[in-house]
């Protein structure tokens, strides 16, 4: 078995949601929960196929986002893995429609960072083992960053 890390390229300014999910209509349902979830949602999504032709099946309502949803569902290439990117909504907006997927198995990260996948290879494919989410942990928040983090929560509308 050989380690590997791939980055995952994400467009400027955009969330990504990587995933684990089992049945080839997976590409289908992600696109129905994500434009069912936030009105003015902008996403692409990459489904690998883990049998039968191991295609990589995509969807979506913007051809930048769905580009680079194939291209890194390609640089991954784990099976029965998806990755969404997303404009105008954050995860918050769409990771209850998505877990509540039957067929979707489990979520590794939902965020903005720099995200790196751990793979292993096999003789038999690839698989997600986890991943690194941006950067460690610089010390603890202190007052002024206590004020500054409700603050930004309320700016974007998240807190009164």
């Amino acid at each position: 078995m050989e380690l590997i890390s791939v980055k995952i390229d994400a467009p400027a300014e955009t969330n990504l949601i990587l995933g684990q999910t089992h049945f080839i209509k997976s590409a289908e349902d992600l696109y129905e929960a994500l434009i069912s979830a936030v009105p003015g949602i902008k996403f692409g999504l990459a489904f690998c196929e883990a049998s039968g032709k191991c295609l990589i099946r995509s969807e979506g309502n913007d051809e930048e986002l769905k580009s680079a949803a194939e291209n890194n569902a390609l640089a991954l290439g784990c099976g029965h893995s998806f990755i969404i990117f997303m404009k105008n909504a954050y995860p918050i907006n769409v990771l209850n429609a998505i877990k509540n997927m039957q067929e979707v198995c489990s979520i590794f990260c939902a965020t903005a960072n720099p995200v790196e996948a751990i793979i292993a290879q096999t003789g038999l494919g690839r698989g997600i083992l986890g991943v690194v989410d941006g950067e460690s942990p610089k010390g603890i928040e202190g007052e002024k960053d206590i004020q500054d983090r409700k603050s930004f929560l309320r700016n974007i509308g998240y807190k009164r």
